[in-house]
Parts: C-alpha cells; sequence; structure tokens
C-alpha cells in the first residue's frame, strides 16, 4: 500500500484508510525522519479507530493511551529510550500486541523488539509532500 500526500489532511486521510484494516493485536512501527509526519499519520489512525481525545506527540511521555475508540490505542515513542531493557523497566515489551492497536514512533532504534507480524509504515519526505508505504514485515 503506497500513499502520496501533499499536506496533513491527506496523511490524516491516509492513515484513516489504514485504520479501517487494523484489529486488535495489530502493531504499527512507523519509521521516518525528524518532522516527517509519524505523529500526523498516527492521528489520522487513532481519527479512523474512533478516538474522540486529542491525540499527541508521545515523546517524553513515551506511551499515549487513547480508549474512546473501537480499540484501544497506544501510541508508543521510543526515541528518547537509550536501550532495549528500557522498553521492558517501561512495560512495553511485555504489553506489545496485547488488546488493542500499538503505534511505535522510531521502532528501528530497537529492532528485535517488535512481533514479526508488525506492519512497517515508512514515510518519506518528497518535495512538499511525503510518500507513505505500508509494509508486512
Amino acid at each position: 500500500m503506497k500513499f502520496h500526500c501533499v499536506d496533513a489532511a491527506a496523511l490524516h486521510q491516509a492513515g484513516e484508510q489504514l485504520a479501517a484494516s487494523l484489529c486488535a493485536g495489530d502493531v504499527v512501527l512507523l519509521e521516518g525522519g525528524l518532522g516527517a509526519g509519524k505523529t500526523t499519520f498516527a492521528q489520522g489512525i487513532a481519527r479512523g479507530l474512533g478516538v474522540t481525545e486529542a491525540v499527541t506527540s508521545p515523546t517524553y511521555a513515551i506511551v499515549n493511551e487513547y480508549m474512546s475508540g473501537r480499540l484501544p490505542l497506544f501510541h508508543v515513542d521510543v526515541y528518547r529510550l537509550e536501550a532495549a531493557d528500557e522498553l521492558v523497566s517501561a512495560g512495553i515489551a511485555e504489553l506489545v500486541g496485547e488488546s488493542g492497536v500499538w503505534l511505535v514512533e522510531w521502532a528501528s532504534r530497537f529492532p528485535g523488539a517488535w512481533p514479526e507480524s508488525s506492519l512497517e509504515v515508512r514515510i518519506r519526505e518528497v518535495g512538499e509532500g511525503r510518500v507513505v508505504e505500508v509494509l508486512g514485515r
């Protein structure tokens, strides 16, 4: 699946489209440089799941939980973590893939930590827009 997004609204819409196919236990690994649109895409997924709360970047919280949608949504950002053992101490490692949908930003920092069945979403800046590729692992 590939989306060409010209603005934030298109990134939201692409996320909404992906959300329609997500099920409890799905893990989505979001990859892209700083400012590429990972959180914006995550907001679209949240909207597609029916989340009513404002979805913000979990950079400092590490995990933001949203329970108002058709499935629980766990939005994780591991950018600030130094080592994989912090995933364990934060309780993330044992919970990922449990009930709900898991969105993980910067997942490539800890490549062995995620289920093999995860979806990988790569967001690349192309000119003023973005290209979003959704790949199975």
